[in-house]
């Protein structure tokens, strides 16, 4: 029980009791006075008790939603507001890819009534059984969710079990202290004069995806020449300018000096040079002009969630539009998947929603995965 605090009565000495007991056993009124004393304290007993279960009532144990998120992507103040107002309590699980949750979720890590998969990861788990459908009569606020998103996930376009929570990209951060002239272009990382400088992110649909769209195709081909030309365009053109493929500590290597152009999301850089003037006036976000993959990761209600209906109800809170502003502007993100709140939020955006006109979203790749594992382990990431 939590926060309960405990009580204890007061007994009187066990002198007292058998002093009583002998001196009212020798008088006439002896028995009415012990009946007295122990009415008396059966009363306060009585009262005590009624006080300690007034108080296990109180503080009663609140109802749970267990959220799989994303690390860091949901703002404390956000949470501690759903709390709040429908007194509850939130357990957040955090994950550091769709492959990690998936595969926790797949080997028997149950119990979790949110999660907030990808959009290629929405798609197998809609194929697998693996969610529930979404009551939309419990979640008006999905009014809010911008039709352009929608028409981007064409894996579930009418939230039949997904409700988007954030459609966004990688792009390429640069510190212009140190590299002036650059073109807005996946080609920066062929740059030989930048060697030993830049990092891209550690994951295959990502950059296997940034070579996909610099040489002019989709970011989700099954062809197999053009997975293989992309490959050997990252092995022999960026791969040896690269300290490392890096998905974890690009925003501290670039914050430090290290690193001098990164491939990664705008919000973890800028996170880390908040504080620091003279990095914020000098870095630069931006998407290349070839386009390359997006995301929108999407809240999903799994297949045997004990608390279907608070977890609608989150869902619909986080639609609300003055929470999703906050959402957004806890991370610089514009908000692109509601679109009323955007006359809510107060605080800058790295990009714009009309930023991603040309990304594409990732989908599911079905056998073709095959093709890019054996690009990506067998080759490009063999060795290292």
């Amino acid at each position: 029980m939590e926060n309960v605090r405990e009580e204890k009565m007061e007994l009187p000495n066990s002198g007292a009791i058998s002093g009583l007991t002998q001196r009212d056993s020798r008088s006439k009124n002896g028995k009415r006075s012990i009946e007295k004393f122990f009415k008396g304290k059966f009363f306060i007993g009585m009262l005590v008790m009624g006080l300690v279960l007034f108080a296990m009532g109180g503080c009663e144990k609140k109802e749970r939603l267990y959220i799989y998120n994303w690390t860091y992507y949901t703002p404390e103040t956000v949470i501690e507001k759903f709390e709040k107002e429908y007194n509850v309590r939130v357990i957040y699980d955090e994950f550091a890819s769709n492959e990690d949750m998936y595969a926790k979720l797949k080997s028997g890590g149950s119990g979790y009534d949110i999660v907030f998969p990808s959009a290629d990861y929405v798609e197998i788990m809609i194929h697998q059984n693996m969610l529930e459908k979404i009551d939309k009569s419990l979640v008006p606020n999905i009014a809010n969710v911008d039709p352009v998103v929608l028409d981007f996930a064409k894996y579930d376009s009418n939230m039949d079990y997904s409700v988007p929570y954030y459609f966004g990209a990688a792009g390429i951060i640069v510190n212009t202290a140190r590299v002036q002239n650059f073109e807005r272009s996946w080609s920066i990382f062929a740059r030989e004069d930048l060697k030993g400088r830049m990092t891209m992110l550690d994951d295959m649909r990502e950059v296997m995806g940034d070579a996909l769209a610099f040489l002019g195709y989709s970011v989700n081909t099954d062809d197999q020449s053009q997975i293989i030309e992309a490959r050997d365009l990252i092995n022999q053109s960026w791969k040896p300018n690269l300290v490392k493929f890096d998905a974890d500590a690009f925003g501290k290597g670039f914050a430090n000096g290290e690193f001098w152009v990164v491939q990664g999301y705008p919000e973890v850089v800028f996170e880390e040079i908040a504080e620091d003037p003279r990095m914020m006036a000098s870095t630069v976000f931006f998407f290349p002009k070839e386009g390359g993959p997006a995301y929108i990761d999407s809240m999903c209600i799994l297949k045997g969630s004990k608390n279907i209906e608070l977890a609608h109800k989150f869902i619909d809170f986080i639609h609300r539009p003055e929470i999703y502003a906050e959402f957004a502007d806890a991370f610089g993100f514009p908000a692109t998947a509601n679109v009323p709140a955007r006359q809510y939020k107060e605080g800058p955006s790295w990009y714009s929603a009309e930023d991603l006109a040309d990304v594409e979203i990732k989908f599911d790749l079905g056998s073709a995965l095959d093709l890019y594992n054996d690009a990506w382990f067998n080759s490009i990431r063999i060795g290292d």
